[in-house]
């Protein structure tokens, strides 16, 4: 009889250490991306399936155990969570069960149109890019924080946030928009009124240099050439607005057929700043607006070499001497450049 006792007593203790380590030990599998994704509205038998279906638990009736004990088909809570290999099967629901998500890191570079906003949107978080579309061109949406279909990218500081997968469009602006109210600073205010421009007016003016050139030592040079063109009446005449109203950004050299292009954004058809900015600039490029330094500059060329760098000039004459040796150079390399071909096909 006592045999029989300690045997019930073994099995039992070796049932239960079986469970404790199937709810305990490190029984749970990461998936092959390490999270998986709840999307809004999931019933738990969705989350269920989806664990099942990536491998990150083997046994249903476990997990269904553990669930119920801890209340957790009342409280699926939508999200990216990362699941760690090797955590206890208890420990992921805990976590599923307190909304305890992973956030994203929305990286914003340059962008140029809303489109690519919405495109970047969509690709890391739940929402689709239609939806942000249409946040972005909503007057109603916008008008709480002074902006419209125009001026709706000036509130895009390029910078990493850290954001929960499941957040809406609205919230997801409101971050960015308050991150933008703290890179204005009154002290990059009180520059832009000293420069004559309002922030908006200035993240439009430092888009257009962003297109203009990624050499940051030139980058005051071309603002104040674009200040001095505003102060003195003339048309902005900048390249890249003409690229942006085309919506062409492949476009290598503007040709005299571009610059008749019906848009408001066309600086070349229209005096003073385009309605909006024509990509998101780098905070090193509005503050290179900001800090502008009080030139004669009204025309600038690329220098003829490979530098990247542009020859400054106050006057058209001394324009015109550098852009002919600009010309000369272009001139030289395609004449180069044909030769070199027309080689290789006598070769042949």
């Amino acid at each position: 009889m006592k045999k029989i006792s300690s045997i019930v007593v073994a099995i039992v203790i070796i049932i239960g250490g079986y469970i404790g380590y199937k709810i305990f030990g490190p029984t749970v599998k990461a998936p092959e991306q390490k999270y998986i994704y709840i999307k809004t509205g999931s019933t738990y038998e969705s989350v269920k399936q989806q664990l099942l279906d990536k491998n990150v638990i083997n046994n249903g009736g476990i997990f269904e155990k553990v669930a119920n004990l801890l209340n957790y088909p009342k409280l699926v809570k939508a999200g990216r969570y990362q699941i760690k290999d090797g955590i206890s099967l208890f420990n992921l629901v805990k976590m599923l069960r307190s909304g305890n998500q992973a956030a994203v890191n929305l990286v914003i570079n340059k962008l140029r149109i809303k489109e690519d906003l919405a495109a970047k949107i969509s690709a890391n978080f739940e929402i689709d890019s239609v939806t942000v579309i249409q946040f972005l061109n909503n007057a109603d949406s916008l008008k709480k924080y002074d902006l419209d279909s125009n001026t709706v990218m000036t509130a895009i500081i390029p910078n990493t946030y850290s954001i929960f997968w499941n957040t809406s469009i609205s919230k997801i602006f409101k971050k960015l928009f308050t991150e933008q109210e703290k890179f204005w600073t009154s002290e990059r205010k009180q520059k832009a009124k000293g420069i004559g421009l309002t922030p908006k007016e200035a993240y439009t003016m430092a888009s257009i240099v962003e297109e203009e050139t990624n050499k940051e030592e030139d980058k005051v040079k071309i603002a104040s050439v674009y200040l001095n063109r505003i102060e003195t009446g003339m048309k902005l005449e900048a390249d890249p607005t003409v690229k942006f109203a085309i919506k062409d950004f492949k476009l290598n050299r503007i040709m005299h057929k571009h610059l008749s292009y019906p848009s408001t954004y066309n600086t070349y058809q229209h005096k003073g700043l385009p309605p909006g900015p024509i990509c998101t600039p780098s905070s090193k490029t509005i503050d290179a607006v900001l800090n502008a330094p009080q030139t004669n500059y009204i025309f600038f060329v690329a220098k003829p070499n490979f530098s990247g760098l542009s020859d400054f000039a106050s006057t058209y004459q001394e324009h015109l001497g550098y852009a002919k040796k600009y010309q000369v150079w272009i001139d030289s390399l395609l004449k180069a450049k044909a030769s070199k071909e027309n080689g290789k096909q006598l070769d042949y």
